[in-house]
């Protein structure tokens, strides 16, 4: 029996078909240091505010199994008391019973505070995981915001592998955290089949009259949203699922954007909300230009919009059927000078009103989301890095030049990096290496984004730490 939760589902003595026992199930082990929010995090994973919260330490104290659920496959997740070394008396007895929790485990999710760092506690963890020679996931909670995720990276020292930051308390990175678990696990009894993910969500936008409400009929067969040659019709988005390529999408037809949202008002100012809204919701943005007139600044901010939102990005120049060999001549002037900032974004040329290359439309939101969703294994990423910086080695500045010493892959849909250094890098320098990155691993019809974490100068007797 299951009940969902916000989102999350509660697994109840399950149960297969036969009506027997579904069998073993996996066996998750949280363990960690006192205070670090191990049964915040169980609380997260079984949807329930079942085990005790306490804002002090000590409060959990015995192994306490709890049954969960995600995607369809049925575990058992283990809170424990904080684990300390050297402890004694009642400490002693909560430390042991996390070591028996992690020696009958499956995997370990290894909780370490990320707004306070590894400690000397956490090392000693460490040892102790590596000596029970189980999977271990290592979990950076409390990372509540953007920069505490940032500084999660950090992790990476303990040697454990790649930190997942999550804040148990607001549910930031749990779901990633839990595929991660999914990876990590023995196969285990289905209790429901895994359903295929819905369709992919793309975003039609652009100026007026562009041409946007013609695709979305086009591919639906039918009027679904209203066409005129007058500019605005559209108002509200228009959602459809459709057809392309043999997969179904779902499209969503948005308001043409004139004016900057501030600048709008009225109707127009709410369609610019929406529209707005419906490219954070999508995967990908579908840009239509109109290809037999000049590239504009309200094409360009459109786009600015995509990009700054790290949407996967396909730019449709639309009636192509209106373009002569003079237009074409002035069209690749107006792409080299108006679109050099996004050289990486995939182009089509179509019609929407006879039906030329739309098929070819299919494929390029496929190349797209899939760069969008590249992850760059670490090993693989600072070997590359690695060749690029003895080749081309930062310029020397002041009679120094910055190293990069190691870079991480911090996430996907778009892709993340951060490069952790002894200095700042120039803008030029780190534009460089977004560039190589593309022309190593290609990364089209995507932004990426990569962050410098330069590390602080040596004080008397301390350690550097970086910074961003």
């Amino acid at each position: 029996m299951t009940e969902d939760i916000g989102g999350w589902v509660e697994l109840r003595e399950p149960e297969a078909e036969s009506g027997e026992p579904a069998g073993p199930q996996p066996v998750v082990a949280v363990v960690g240091r006192p205070n670090v929010g191990k049964s915040t995090l169980v609380n997260r994973i079984i949807g329930r505010r079942q085990a005790v919260v306490e804002d002090i330490p000590g409060v959990t104290r015995d192994r306490v199994p709890y049954d969960a659920q995600w995607n369809g496959r049925a575990f058992t997740v283990v809170d424990t008391g904080g684990w300390e070394p050297d402890a004694k008396d009642r400490a002693a007895a909560i430390a042991a019973q996390a070591e028996a929790a992690v020696a009958t485990a499956d995997v370990v999710l290894f909780v370490v505070d990320a707004m306070v760092g590894s400690t000397d506690v956490d090392e000693a963890a460490v040892k102790m995981l590596r000596r029970s020679a189980k999977p271990v996931i290592l979990v950076a909670n409390k990372a509540d915001n953007a920069t505490i995720e940032m500084e999660a990276t950090a992790l990476w020292s303990l040697g454990l592998g790649e930190p997942f930051p999550v804040s148990a308390l607001h549910g930031r990175g749990s779901g990633d955290l839990l595929d991660a678990i999914m990876d990590a696990l023995p196969e285990a009894p289905k209790i429901v089949e895994n359903r295929p993910r819905g369709p992919r969500r793309v975003a039609l936008v652009g100026r007026p009259n562009v041409g946007k409400s013609s695709l979305l009929n086009r591919f639906s067969g039918e009027e679904r949203a209203v066409v005129d040659s007058v500019a605005g019709t559209t108002v509200d988005p228009v959602d459809s699922l459709v057809e392309i390529g043999g997969e179904t999408w779902q499209l969503v037809d948005t308001a043409g954007l004139r004016k900057r949202v501030g600048k709008a008002s009225g109707t127009e100012y709410y369609a610019s909300l929406r529209t707005a809204s419906a490219i954070e919701a999508a995967e990908v943005a579908v840009v239509l230009l109109d290809a037999s007139e000049v590239i504009s600044e309200q094409d360009q901010r459109i786009l600015s919009m995509v990009v700054e939102a790290g949407r996967a990005l396909v730019i449709a120049f639309n009636k192509w059927d209106l373009v002569d060999g003079d237009r074409r001549y002035y069209l690749d002037k107006e792409i080299d000078r108006e679109l050099r900032r996004i050289p990486w974004a995939i182009r089509l040329n179509l019609s929407a009103k006879t039906g030329r290359a739309v098929d070819k439309l299919a494929a390029a939101l496929r190349k797209a989301l899939a760069s969008w969703e590249t992850r760059i294994p670490t090993a693989q990423l600072n070997q590359w890095l690695t060749a690029l910086v003895q080749a081309t080695p930062h310029p020397v500045r002041g009679g120094r030049a910055p190293r990069i010493l190691f870079a991480t892959q911090a996430g996907v849909a778009p892709p993340r990096f951060v490069l952790f250094t002894t200095g700042p890098l120039d803008a030029g320098y780190q534009r460089f290496v977004e560039r190589k990155l593309r022309e190593e691993f290609g990364f089209e019809g995507t932004p990426i984004d990569i962050s410098v974490r330069a590390r602080k100068k040596l004080g008397p007797g301390g350690r550097g730490k970086a910074h961003g």
